[in-house]
């Protein structure tokens, strides 16, 4: 089993940034990818970015050039840098976290993020 353990997100005014963290704990060495997806009202679940342990990232086309992720294995932690934010970026973010096989996927309990004025 892994436990994912989310930061809080939070109000940010449209075109600020926000950083939200998520740490693994548990069987981590089955850990090969970890990512953000997110989850707005009336709308399905979406991936937003994703990094494997040997570090190549996947992003949605909505926040490329605005988000980054990154992973600190060190630490068992992912990152994701959102910059530039816009009021549709508002959603629950939630941190995944699956196997090679994907036979085996993990979630965190999802923080909010509203970007209004």
């Amino acid at each position: 089993q892994v436990q994912l353990v989310e930061s809080r997100g939070g109000l940010v005014q449209p075109g600020g940034s926000l950083r939200l963290s998520c740490a693994a704990s548990g069987s981590i060495a089955s850990i090969y990818v970890m990512g953000w997806y997110r989850q707005a009202p009336g709308k399905e679940r979406e991936l937003v970015a994703a990094i494997t342990s040997g570090g190549s990232t996947n992003y949605a086309d909505s926040v490329k050039g605005r988000f980054t992720i990154s992973r600190a294995n060190a630490k068992n932690t992912v990152y994701l840098q959102m910059n530039g934010l816009k009021p549709e970026d508002t959603a629950v973010y939630y941190c995944n976290a699956a196997n090679l096989a994907g036979s085996h996927n993990y979630w965190g309990q999802g923080t909010q993020v509203t970007v209004s004025s």
